[in-house]
C-alpha cells in the first residue's frame, strides 16, 4: 500500500530521534503526507469481541461489529472506498507497535485514550465513551450493585486492570481472577467458576447479545473509557478529519443506528450524543 511506506519512514524517524536526542514530534511532523491523502487503508480491529470487532470465521479476514462500522464510516469520509479498506486483527498489547511500524494505518479497537499512549499515538475522537460495568449470570439476583461483589470472584482479561479498579479504586475487596481473554472470562462465568466479569460496558454488551438470557448487566457503571481512533503520531490533519467524521456520524444519526444494530437487544444504557473530543495537539 502506498501510504504504508510513509509510515515505515515515520517509524525510522522516531528511532533516529531517540538515538540523537531529537524531539519525536519534530521527526514525524516533518513529513507532508497524511492519512487524508491515502487512497487505501489498513485498519487494526479486535477479532474476539462480539458486537465490536469479531472475525466472522477463523482465518477469513472478514470482521464485523461497531468498531468495524465506525472505521468504514471514517474511511468513507476520508475518501477511501470500502473495497480499499483492509482489516487486520490486533490485540491490546499490539496496537502501538503496529501503528508505529506501519503495519496498520489506523486502529479502531476499543482503544482507550490515555496520557501514556498519547506520547506515541495521535488520537481522534473519542468516538464513544464507555463505562466499566459488571456482568453476572441472569440468576444471580443477589448482585444488584458493584458493592455486592465484596468477597466474590471477578474475572478480567489478561493484562487488564479492571478488577484493580474495583479493589483499589473503589476499595471493595474481591477475588481477582485472570482469564486469557474476555471470551475465557465469559466461559468461566457461564460455568459458575467465577461470580462476575468486569470491563467496559460495550464489551460486556457484545457478549450479552451473543447469549441472550444467560447473563445480565448490573448496570452500576463506574469510570470512563474514551475509545479513540489511533492514528500515526503527529498526523494532526488526519485527527481533525476524523473528528469531523465522528461529529457527522452522530449528528446524522449513523452512530445511533450502529449502536442499536449491535447492542439494541441488550439493556445497555447507551449514549447517542457526540462525545467531547480530546483535541488533536
Amino acid at each position: 500500500m502506498r501510504f504504508r511506506h510513509r509510515r515505515v519512514a515515520a517509524a525510522a524517524a522516531l528511532a533516529a530521534a531517540a538515538v540523537f536526542g531529537l524531539p519525536a514530534c519534530s521527526a514525524v511532523l516533518g513529513g507532508e503526507e497524511s492519512l487524508v491523502d491515502a487512497d487505501s487503508l489498513t485498519v487494526g480491529v479486535k477479532s474476539d469481541q462480539p458486537g465490536l470487532g469479531l472475525e466472522t470465521e477463523a482465518g477469513s479476514g472478514e470482521f464485523e461489529g461497531f468498531d468495524v462500522d465506525v472505521a468504514l464510516y471514517i474511511a468513507e469520509r476520508l475518501g477511501v472506498a470500502p473495497e480499499n479498506v483492509d482489516f487486520v486483527a490486533v490485540t491490546s498489547a499490539e496496537r502501538e507497535e503496529k501503528l508505529i511500524s506501519g503495519e496498520v494505518d489506523m486502529v479502531v479497537a476499543t482503544y482507550s485514550i490515555t496520557p501514556a499512549r498519547r506520547t506515541q499515538v495521535t488520537f481522534g475522537g473519542p468516538y464513544y465513551v464507555a463505562k466499566q460495568d459488571v456482568l453476572v449470570r441472569a440468576d444471580a439476583t443477589g448482585i444488584q450493585g458493584v458493592r455486592d461483589l465484596e468477597g466474590l470472584s471477578v474475572c478480567q482479561g489478561a493484562g487488564s486492570n479492571s478488577a484493580a479498579r474495583i479493589t483499589e479504586g473503589l476499595g471493595i475487596p474481591v477475588e481477582e481472577v485472570e482469564g486469557e481473554t474476555y471470551s475465557d472470562c465469559i466461559e468461566r462465568l457461564s460455568s459458575g467458576r467465577v461470580d462476575a466479569v468486569s470491563t467496559d460496558n460495550l464489551i460486556l454488551a457484545g457478549f450479552l447479545a451473543q447469549s441472550p438470557g444467560a447473563f445480565r448487566f448490573v448496570n452500576n457503571p463506574f469510570t470512563d473509557e474514551k475509545y479513540g481512533v489511533g492514528l500515526p503520531y503527529g498526523d494532526i490533519e488526519a485527527c481533525e478529519a476524523v473528528n469531523n467524521a465522528i461529529s457527522r456520524m452522530y449528528q446524522e444519526g449513523d452512530a445511533t443506528e450502529m449502536l442499536d444494530r449491535w447492542f439494541g437487544e441488550t439493556d445497555l444504557e447507551m449514549v447517542y450524543s457526540v462525545p467531547q473530543f480530546e483535541g488533536c495537539d
